[in-house]
């Protein structure tokens, strides 16, 4: 991967569309087992206006053993144009994974054909979202069987009439003028101040193509806030797929499906709109797992630097409370900027632990004794098993204790050896892949699911949940497509199981509303499960 370099903009990051690019996705794109990687890349005005050269996009098939070939060309996955998300989902049921390439411009979407190549087929099917599309997420919300689509917006851009950029302080005449700034310093304007975007749910229809319900169903966004992440995920007992958002600098929004078509909006009642002192954040990334194992999902969102990231804690009944600074989590955040976020078990240990990439959005930090860095660590914290967390100190010349421009997060076991890894999409410069190589004393268990689309369920098992139970622990997990930052996850559900050498119970709530009790063999192994067959070989 030494030849694939992001780049987005200028370096001196004059405007607000320059700073978030870099959405990275980790999925088997040609079925042979292993973990293939998608870069987005982001782009410039000049090539905007055809001046030069679009920066290419990437993708890389794993070859095993830690080797990995580009495919971008073959493929037909170069996108040029400005990058910013992607979401995962098999769309058409046909066993294939398919891209939504989210972008500052027109989204695709990048159809696998089944023979090493994908096919935008977007505007065919009308889905090619115009504007600045961020982190989007499929879902089946409806029940019909057929993955629909949610897109965020976020800011609304005219390239013929930008707002005034930090370079032109320093030019004759810029004395006096009004330029946007942190901490006195002129910087590129936004979110605050600019016009923001709604969001677009697209509905499959029964012929393939989708359509825009997004004001029917509720979820337009009329307010236009600045959209940057979101998840289809069941937050209630339910059997119906309810929908997060994660804003910018705007409260986040929660939607409540309604099994009508339509969802209730409920960020403020619910308690995930604002932080526990009332205030709205600047939420970048979105985290989605139940951490502390009482059966519900909990959001781990991320912020801006001089603010916490903020952990919700589902306490069922549609309420969510905000316990970061209880958890941990609140005062070792504040001087990052927070991107990616995952829960994940990286140890294996039966707990989700938390991944978060940072990097700056303002270079001009580096030039300022402000105590932080455009490019910035990493952040692991440790599940201490009792509601909180700690972070996990970086040992000498180990990943966790390099800085990096980070934006895109995606975690799946590229190796196949039972441990999660880590890629990173970093803003003007190369990705880093972080291998895990923890001790490995725990066991563990990967779980892939299949759905039966004849009793609409979508092929690829998105909106399902696991519970697995070892001795007196029962964990769940939950197949998303999108959260994290504008990427993706592997989808394979992954459980640490600890000392555990053998699952007690493995239940799998299919996006039906079906219950399946599957027995389990054999652990520290990657099993296949069809919705209604049970384990295939």
């Amino acid at each position: 991967m030494a030849n694939f370099k992001h780049r987005s903009g200028s370096s001196q990051k004059d405007y607000i569309f320059e700073t978030p690019s870099g959405g990275v996705a980790m999925f088997d794109y040609d079925g042979d087992g292993l973990l293939d990687i998608y870069f987005l890349n982001g782009s410039t005005i000049n090539a905007l206006q055809g001046k030069e050269k679009a920066p290419r996009a990437a993708l890389y098939r794993n070859l095993g053993e830690w080797k990995f070939l580009d495919v971008t060309e073959k493929a037909g996955v170069a996108n040029e144009r400005w990058g910013c998300g992607v979401a995962v989902g098999d769309y058409d049921n046909d066993g294939r994974a398919d891209m939504y390439v989210s972008n500052f411009g027109v989204s695709r979407l990048y159809h696998n054909n089944g023979d090493g190549t994908f096919t935008d087929l977007a505007e065919k099917l009308g889905v090619a979202r115009k504007g600045w599309s961020t982190g989007a997420t499929w879902g089946d919300y409806d029940g019909d069987g057929r993955l629909d689509l949610f897109v965020p917006g976020y800011v609304d851009i005219d390239l013929n009439n930008l707002p005034p950029s930090p370079t032109d302080a320093g030019k004759p005449g810029g004395v006096g003028q009004n330029f946007c700034q942190f901490r006195g310093v002129p910087v590129m304007c936004g979110p605050r101040g600019l016009p923001g975007e709604g969001d677009t749910l697209y509905r499959q229809k029964s012929d393939g193509g989708f359509e825009d319900v997004s004001a029917k169903a509720g979820v337009n966004d009329p307010q236009e806030y600045y959209g940057f992440a979101s998840a289809f995920v069941h937050v209630d007992e339910d059997k119906l797929l309810d929908l997060i958002v994660v804003n910018d600098s705007t409260p986040k929004q929660l939607y409540i499906n309604k099994g009508n078509g339509t969802f209730e909006e409920v960020g403020y009642p619910s308690g995930v709109a604002l932080n526990e002192n009332g205030r709205e954040q600047a939420g970048m990334g979105l985290a989605v797992g139940d951490y502390d194992n009482d059966g519900r999902v909990d959001f781990h969102i991320t912020n801006f630097s001089d603010d916490s990231n903020v952990l919700y804690h589902n306490d069922g009944d549609g309420n969510f409370t905000d316990i970061t600074f209880q958890a941990g989590l609140g005062e070792v955040t504040i001087p990052f900027l927070g991107w990616g976020t995952s829960f994940f078990d990286f140890d294996n240990d039966c707990w989700l632990d938390l991944f978060v990439a940072n990097g700056h959005v303002y270079p001009t930090v580096d030039v300022n004794q402000w105590g932080t860095s455009f490019a910035q660590q990493p952040l692991l914290f440790r599940n201490l098993k009792n509601g909180k967390f700690e972070r996990v100190g970086a040992a000498p010349g180990s990943a966790l204790a390099q800085a990096w421009p980070a934006r895109g997060l995606a975690i799946g076991d590229l190796d196949g050896d039972g441990r999660q890894d880590v890629v990173l999409n970093n803003i003007d410069s190369k990705p880093a892949i972080l291998r895990n190589v923890t001790a490995l004393s725990n066991h563990w268990l990967d779980i892939r699911l299949v759905g039966d689309v004849a009793k609409k369920s979508p092929r690829d098992a998105i909106a399902s949940i696991a519970y697995l139970t070892t001795g007196k622990l029962r964990q769940r997990q939950d197949v998303v497509s999108g959260a994290v930052y504008c990427s993706q996850n592997d989808m394979t559900l992954h459980f640490g199981l600890g000392a555990a050498t053998k699952v007690d119970k493995l239940e799998i709530l299919w996006p039906d509303g079906t219950w399946e009790t599957i027995e389990v063999p054999v652990v520290d192994t990657k099993l296949k499960i069809i919705q209604g067959k049970g384990l295939s070989r």
